[in-house]
């Protein structure tokens, strides 16, 4: 059984910074993709960051060059570094990650619980 624990949120003054973690645990045989979504009040859950297990990222043109996303796959953990947060960030950030609990399964989608970023002055 696969789980997903995000970590980090809290509640930031507009242009501060907070850094999210998720830890993926369980049965695991691999992590391919690895995410960060949010979701706002009233609001569709959205992208914010994407990164793949070689590396490469995309992100949401909202938070390009303010957020930057990263992992570590030694340690199955992806992390989140929020700088000039602004009171439009504010959302519950998912963390997500395609896994495949053994050779030759096809990656699933797994999600954490979500952690709440709130800022406000």
């Amino acid at each position: 059984q696969v789980q997903l624990v995000e970590s980090g949120g809290g509640l930031v003054q507009p242009g501060g910074s907070l850094r999210l973690s998720c830890a993926a645990s369980g049965t695991i045989f691999s992590i391919q993709a690895m995410g960060w979504y949010r979701q706002a009040p009233g609001k569709q859950r959205e992208l914010v960051a994407r990164i793949t297990n070689g590396g490469s990222s995309n992100y949401a043109d909202s938070v390009k060059g303010r957020f930057t996303i990263s992992r570590d796959n030694a340690k199955n953990m992806v992390y989140l570094q929020m700088n000039r947060l602004k009171p439009e960030d504010t959302a519950v950030y998912y963390c997500s990650a395609d896994i495949s609990e053994n050779r030759g399964l096809v990656p699933l989608d797994y999600w954490g619980q979500g952690t709440q970023v709130t800022v406000s002055s």
